[in-house]
């Protein structure tokens, strides 16, 4: 039987997230995180975008 009482190690941080700066979705960055944020959903599109398609 497993404790499900403590977060997991490596869990997000609880507490307010920032949006993402192209969707405005929460992201799993704190509010706190410099620079542009991305969404996973954004952050694979863009990684998509952005990928050598030679």
């Amino acid at each position: 039987m497993t404790d499900t009482s403590t977060p997991a190690a490596g869990a997000a941080p609880e507490g307010p997230f920032a949006e993402c700066v192209l969707c405005r979705e929460p992201t799993e960055h704190p509010e706190s995180t410099k620079g542009a944020t991305l969404c996973p959903v954004c952050a694979w599109q863009e990684a998509q975008r952005t990928a050598c398609s030679g």
